[in-house]
């Protein structure tokens, strides 16, 4: 039996780089958190875990310490109103690749729901300064986490791009 497959979304998604600084709806915002919950991740164990950051304060003090570590002044999160963080529990041999692969379906939802994203590195620098550990710790969460990532969300301030060509042998083929 042969069904049509829709990979509109797949090939849809685009890592935004200007952000509207409009909020997103909690409803929608609901919807693209659930999405990551579902991720698969090593054995089931559910290693992640998400913080997702609206407070305008935090949201801005999380920018300004990525920005230091990336060696910069300027907004790593690209005025994006909404960071989820992505953490995973170290004790589990698949963490990173678990936290990868929420952060691809945060990012997958998010185009689903007409929603903008793109991946931030240095969560794992973040959260290993006092600072990032004392967010931790205000939050209740204990454990040996890792930052994986950020998923930032928003609406686009400016259309998103093309699709770049995809490389040559990006697949090689075994029959």
């Amino acid at each position: 039996m042969t069904e049509p497959y829709d990979l509109s979304l797949f090939t849809a998604r685009r890592s935004c780089r200007n952000f509207k600084p409009e909020p997103i709806p909690e409803d929608v915002l609901n919807k693209i958190l659930e999405a990551g919950t579902y991720a698969a991740t090593g054995r089931g164990f559910q290693s992640p875990i998400m913080i997702a950051v609206t407070n305008k304060e935090l949201r801005d003090k999380l920018s300004k310490i990525n920005g230091e570590i990336l060696g910069t002044t300027n907004d790593p999160f690209y005025g994006a109103p909404t960071v989820v963080i992505v953490l995973a529990d170290k004790s589990k041999p698949t963490y990173l690749y678990d936290g990868s692969l929420v952060i691809g379906n945060l990012m997958l939802a998010a185009t689903a729901c007409g929603v903008a994203s793109c991946w931030i590195h240095r969560a794992k620098e973040e959260f290993e300064r006092p600072e990032g550990k004392e967010i931790l710790q205000q939050l209740g969460i204990t454990g040996d986490y890792e930052g994986i990532g950020h998923c930032v969300l928003g609406y686009p301030a400016a259309p998103l791009s093309a699709p770049a060509p995809r490389k040559e042998n990006y697949v090689y083929r075994i029959e």
